[in-house]
């Protein structure tokens, strides 16, 4: 199963993987299908990483916050470019509706804080996703802003 996030920028397309987070995923489904909470929403951080979410949107999310950290529970993803994270401060915090795209091979983030938990990535060879990625932290770093999330929809 994946996720399309359609931008001004393109789209990306993430790749659930239930192996390694079943739980993580399962909270993200509810997040975008039950309550479209992503929906015109942002990417907001292009450092090393492409973070979007609500954050200072004033949007409360309806989850609450995920209730495990499920990064050494099942099969384990490596931090690397294309993979989705959930973003969290320190232990034991899991994270809520933040997420991030690895721009890059980011593995120190495996064990950083308990460990940030792969549960999406793009297919390797998905090159119009990955332009978009690239396009959208550009556009970041260039222009200091937000680039707008249009939608976030399940794909079969």
């Amino acid at each position: 199963m994946s996720f399309k996030i359609e931008t001004p920028r393109g789209s990306i397309v993430l790749q659930l993987r239930e192996d390694a987070a079943p739980e993580t995923c399962k909270y993200i489904r509810s997040l975008i299908d039950k309550h479209k909470l992503y929906d015109g929403s942002n990417f907001y951080r292009s450092d090393f990483v492409l973070q979007c979410g609500t954050h200072g949107l004033g949007r409360n999310n309806p989850e609450g916050d995920l209730k495990v950290n499920e990064t050494h529970l099942h099969t384990k993803i490596s931090n690397t470019r294309g993979t989705a994270s959930i973003a969290h401060w320190d232990v034991p915090d899991c994270g809520n509706s933040e997420f991030f795209i690895n721009l890059k091979a980011n593995t120190h983030l495996d064990e950083a804080y308990g460990g940030y938990c792969v549960f999406a990535q793009v297919d390797p060879s998905d090159k119009d996703s990955y332009k978009t990625m690239d396009s959208i932290a550009e556009a970041i770093k260039q222009g200091g802003g937000k680039v707008e999330i249009l939608k976030i929809a399940y794909q079969s």
